[in-house]
């Protein structure tokens, strides 16, 4: 039962037909965990939150840019200053913004090694990334444990959003591998916010309509979009609702072949905005003061927090993690990233 502090703080909430106290109490005993915390992330996490979303799991590989505060609203200039990852610190946000539910941050990349553990255990898994590949290995991830999940994607002005309930509704393989680009084409798939920008308005309408998507499945059981695929430009003032049929041979929903979560189709790693490239090595520790110490006679800009080091050998900057993970920025070729992590990190 919820308490008087509940009653009041959710009051204007509890008051939609939709909801009503036992709604209300639902959601906050829900387990929800958003994958990205971009510009879709931060807003989605904050309705959600906002709305008594009982335990919220956040999973970003990044950290804040001032290219970032455009449109991810959860972030502030000294989250830049100080080069906060983003699960870091919008845990802190949120946590400002309603003590009384859970939030996790955690720090570090989805990939077909760490998915299932990741995801599993949650009513519902929603999407906050930039790129079709890892969406494509969150679905596989959704099909295979049988929990639905919210993909949403934005770029420019455009947007879409679909709720995927497995095993009822289409997924996202049965939209994307048909063997004709056009639905790639249609969804966006060849364009990122590095080469069309994004209007954060977008992001907040997609974000919205996630949000309360995840807000009708906790309360009710059911979706409003109802197996459609919806999609707005914000700019030309355009919606569009389609009804997306399953595919009978569809590799995931149908035939169970998880391609990407058995790691036989590889992610590349897009970094929206960036020219950079991420170094995965995996199962390997640094020690990031030693590192800094040691840099301090290659670079003099060398800058450490509690979570990442960063460090200039123009025209490259590079990013290290403790779990041996680095982002380089300056060039988008894998062969030079791998070259500079090997003689600045260690092979």
């Amino acid at each position: 039962m919820m308490n008087p502090d509940q009653q009041e703080r959710y009051s204007r909430q509890i008051l939609l037909s939709g909801i009503g106290e036992a709604g209300q109490e639902r959601i906050l005993g829900a387990r929800a965990v958003l994958v990205g915390c971009g510009a879709l992330g931060t807003a989605a996490a904050n309705i959600l939150i906002r709305a008594g979303l009982g335990h919220l799991r956040i999973i970003d590989r990044d950290f804040v840019e001032w290219s970032n505060l455009q449109r991810q609203t959860l972030f502030e200039e000294s989250d830049a200053r100080e080069s906060l990852p983003k699960a870091v610190a919008a845990e802190r946000r949120l946590h400002a913004a309603n003590a009384g539910v859970q939030v996790e941050g955690m720090v570090g990349d989805l990939t077909p090694g760490n998915a299932s553990e990741l995801l599993e255990g949650f009513g519902l898994i929603l999407d906050g990334t930039d790129n079709f590949e890892t969406r494509l290995l969150l679905n596989d991830v959704a099909v295979s444990l049988g929990v639905p999940w919210i993909y949403a994607a934005v770029v420019g002005s455009y947007g879409v959003t679909m709720m995927i309930r497995p095993g009822e509704t289409a997924c996202l393989a049965c939209v994307l591998e048909t063997g004709d680009d056009a639905p790639l084409r249609a969804l966006g798939g060849g364009a990122t916010c590095d080469t069309l920008g994004i209007m954060q308005s977008a992001a907040s309408v997609i974000a919205s309509i996630q949000a309360a998507e995840a807000i009708r499945w906790f309360a009710q059981g059911g979706d409003g979009l109802g197996g459609r695929l919806l999609s707005c430009d914000v700019w030309n003032g355009k919606f569009q609702s389609i009804r997306v049929a399953r595919n009978p041979a569809c590799r995931a929903c149908a035939r169970r072949e998880f391609t990407f979560l058995r790691g036989e189709a590889q992610p590349r790693i897009i970094l929206c905005g960036r020219n950079s490239v991420q170094i995965h090595e995996s199962g390997r520790t640094l020690d990031l003061e030693e590192i800094g110490a040691r840099l301090l006679g290659c670079s003099d800009e060398v800058r450490r927090n509690d979570y990442l080091l960063r460090f200039r050998v123009p025209p490259y900057e590079m990013t290290v993690f403790a779990d041996g993970r680095a982002i380089i920025k300056g060039t988008k070729d894998s062969a030079v990233a791998r070259s500079l992590y090997a003689r600045y990190i260690g092979a």
